[in-house]
């Protein structure tokens, strides 16, 4: 190796282990292998009425919940994404979806995706709680380097919501995939294992009863805990 040329830092080269049927439990929410049989129907009466869910998306809305639950069942089957149900424990539910997918277990790369949160799941504290766990998992549990959100370039909730969890946008690949027969531009965001622990923090000190009034509202907003750590 010639010493005048740079390279990066040496790393651990020992592959992470892909994703399985962990059980995560949180004070609000419970993330659980999804299971179609177990999961199809309270996921169908949490979506059905809301086709806005699948704008972004590569398949939906659906037409009636046979069609959904075949749906489900071709997704709980596959390694990659692997599929997980958001259990809302307030309504002991399961009422989203969310994947784990591009999965490079070689260079310790994973992307969370393809993420349906019905209307009731979005927006509290249960919604940011799944992205806690399954974060938690990915870093604390199977070892990943780094941890990827990727969206429409149009999904300005998406956008938003990977900046509030902590995400670092990284840019935009034009042209990157066709959707439905259309264009789709892909932001990119990333979040790496030497980031985790102050993500981590902000997580849980948002997390904390303390910083919920009476009324269940937010003192204090995840993306001021981000944005000050």
């Amino acid at each position: 190796m010639n010493a005048a040329q740079p390279v990066g830092p040496e790393v651990d080269i020992a592959p992470a282990p892909r994703p399985g049927p962990a059980v995560l439990e949180g004070a609000h929410a419970l993330i659980e292998k999804l299971d179609p049989a177990k999961h199809g129907a309270a996921l169908w009466h949490a979506v059905r009425d809301d086709d806005s869910l699948w704008t972004y998306m590569g398949y939906g809305p659906f037409a009636g919940e046979a069609a959904f639950v075949r749906w489900l069942e071709e997704r709980a089957a596959l390694g990659d994404p692997y599929s997980y149900a958001v259990v809302d424990r307030a309504r002991a539910a399961a009422t989203g979806i969310v994947t784990l997918m591009e999965i490079r277990p070689a260079m310790r790369v994973i992307e969370i995706g393809n993420i349906v949160y019905a209307p009731l799941l979005q927006r509290t504290p249960a919604a940011t709680e799944a992205q806690y766990l399954v974060a938690a998992y990915v870093f604390g549990t199977l070892g990943y380097r780094r941890y990827e959100w990727k969206c429409n370039d149009l999904n300005a909730p998406s956008r938003r919501a990977a900046l509030r969890l902590g995400f670092t946008f990284e840019g935009i690949f034009r042209q990157h995939m066709i959707i439905k027969g259309r264009n789709r531009d892909t932001a990119w965001y990333s979040m790496l294992d030497t980031e985790w622990p102050k993500r981590k923090d902000c997580f849980e000190r948002w997390l904390d009863p303390s910083n919920f009034d009476a009324d269940g509202r937010q003192r204090v907003s995840l993306s001021a805990f981000v944005g000050s750590g």
